[in-house]
């Protein structure tokens, strides 16, 4: 018998539960328990998770642990951490954990121990890291490559872009990081009117050597420095990412300075990988693997510690409980760190293109919600935006809160007003402002009486606005390694939950293929396929307008 997720007595009977929270304020359940953010509160290492601010109460956890007990998710991180091919669409093993497994316990696929591999592609990624940052691999005219590009799309790019901002203070003095993902040619022209030739390394991350984006962007460059240099100085001035021998060599790139990595690990999971080589060259294999240890830190945590305890399984469930029974199916990220800045779009590939689904495993269309729409930005930017729509809308919107105790610029008093903000904003959007506070706060400001009965309502907020707030000590690579790799398995549980893979993107396909038969009717006067009248009168307007 197919198992239905939202058919089962433990979602029936969260279901129920949730028609008396909805009846519930959360500045009360404050108010009647001192110790609430103690229950609902746990630690790892200097990581602080606070989930107290969300419509739950003991019985709720009980209920959602007890949700995930039944949904079978004890077996299924076992299933992952091992190396079954939980991946069922395609067949392939999940093994980002293996990429970070600092304890180096063997991992098996297909009887192969797949850590071998692994620590061969981290050595060779230190050897020839640490040659480019200490000059040892030179350009074609002998001089130090100081201009780093990595050109991807996708997982290839985010990563690698969020983890080299993330951690710019531990970044080479000497060493400019650059990154190409887009196919809109300004993406190319912006790079390349910044850097050098003769000082440029060129990383070329895409696993077929085929990705239309990747080859596209990359061939440009090529073009660019076989223009300035000349074709020999290719294989001086480009590494790749890759699995495809033949294309790479093709290219013109000398196969050694390939780095290899695998089907089991997919694009919005690789930055632990050698699609991290851009990541390793600007701040040291070192602190590349620190980032590591991290992420492995977090992964025995969850794989090791009971689900009432365990970070990612409560962020997960506090996930569930607010999209599929409040029906809040957005989640804003604000991240109180300027290195942080693009940690949102990171989490919005990772959770969006990883659960965004709506066939479950049981080969059925899902009825019930999946996937969460992922925005946001850093505070305090981003108060002055959609933190509008947060306190005042009409629909609640979950934020996690991003907060390290130390900065690694303090200036003046500028941490502690970043910091007075963060928690000013949970506590605020939690209590929210009664009509009648708002009237007594006019009141004293001096207004008239027809001054506050007109404007009570416009400075009201309806508070019981759920946040989780993440405080860490300083954002340094073990820490911002933990914090990736929580989110990541967040991801899982939520996915386990839905009965959904998370680990394909067939929706990634469909535009692409459509997108690869259009174009020669943009280049071109024919018509290759039947469109709708308005992609037809699309196209041919566009053609004219070029023309």
């Amino acid at each position: 018998m197919k198992c239905v997720v939202n058919k089962i007595r433990a979602w029936k009977r969260l279901e129920r539960h949730c028609k008396k929270m909805k009846k519930i304020e959360m500045r009360k359940l404050f108010d009647d328990d001192n110790e609430r953010a103690k229950k609902f509160s746990l630690q790892l290492d200097n990581m602080l998770f606070d989930y107290s601010k969300n419509r739950i109460t003991e019985k709720t956890m009980k209920y959602l642990l007890e949700l995930a007990k039944v949904r079978g998710l004890e077996e299924k991180i076992k299933e992952m951490f091992r190396g079954d091919k939980i991946n069922f669409t395609e067949h392939r093993a999940v093994l980002h954990t293996a990429l970070r497994n600092c304890s180096n316990t063997p991992v098996y696929v297909d009887g192969e121990n797949v850590m071998i591999k692994i620590n061969e592609v981290l050595a060779k990624m230190r050897k020839f890291s640490e040659a480019v940052r200490f000059g040892e691999f030179k350009g074609y005219t002998g001089k130090k490559l100081t201009n780093i590009v990595n050109i991807g799309i996708g997982g290839s790019d985010l990563g690698p872009v969020m983890a080299v901002e993330a951690l710019k203070k531990y970044r080479a003095k000497d060493i400019n990081n650059y990154f190409i993902s887009n196919i809109d040619g300004t993406a190319c022209a912006e790079v390349l009117n910044k850097i050098d030739p003769e000082t440029t390394l060129f990383i070329v991350a895409s696993k077929t050597f085929t990705t239309i984006e990747t080859l596209t962007n990359a061939k440009t460059c090529r073009k660019w420095l076989i223009d300035a240099l000349g074709e020999h100085a290719v294989a001086k001035h480009f590494v790749a990412l890759s699995t495809n021998t033949e294309k790479v060599k093709e290219f013109g790139i000398n196969p050694e300075n390939m780095f290899e990595f695998w089907d089991f690990v997919g694009g919005r999971y690789s930055m632990w990988s050698a699609i991290g080589l851009s990541i390793a060259i600007a701040i040291g294999m070192d602190n590349f693997e620190k980032m590591l240890e991290g992420a492995h830190a977090m992964d025995l945590h969850f794989l090791n510690t009971d689900f009432a305890h365990n970070i990612p399984v409560i962020l997960g469930l506090i996930g569930i409980w607010n999209n599929n029974f409040f029906g809040l199916r957005s989640n804003a990220v604000v991240p109180y760190d300027q290195y942080l800045r693009y940690l949102p779009a990171y989490l919005q590939q990772l959770e969006m293109e990883s659960n965004g689904k709506f066939v479950s495993k049981e080969n059925e269309f899902v009825k019930y919600n999946t996937g969460t729409v992922v925005f946001g930005g850093p505070g305090t930017d981003v108060q002055h935006s959609f933190f509008q729509m947060l306190h005042q809308g009409t629909t609640p919107i979950p934020v996690d809160f991003i907060i390290p105790a130390i900065s690694h610029n303090e200036v003046g008093s500028h941490h502690q007003i970043l910091v007075a903000n963060v928690l000013a904003q949970g506590e605020a959007l939690m209590r929210g402002k009664t009509v009648k506070e708002a009237a007594s706060e006019l009141a004293k400001a001096g207004k008239s009486k027809e001054e506050v009965n007109f404007l009570k309502k416009y400075k009201s907020f309806p508070g019981n606005n759920p946040s989780n707030t993440f405080v860490v000590k300083k954002i340094d690579p073990y820490t911002f390694g933990m914090l990736v790799a929580m989110y990541e398995h967040k991801v899982f549980v939520q996915g386990v939950i839905w009965d959904i893979n998370s680990f394909d993107q067939f929706g990634v396909e469909l535009g692409k293929e459509m997108a690869t038969a259009i174009l020669p009717e943009l280049q071109g006067d024919a018509f290759g396929i039947t469109h709708d009248s308005s992609t037809a009168s699309l196209i041919r307007y566009i053609k004219r307008l070029r023309k």
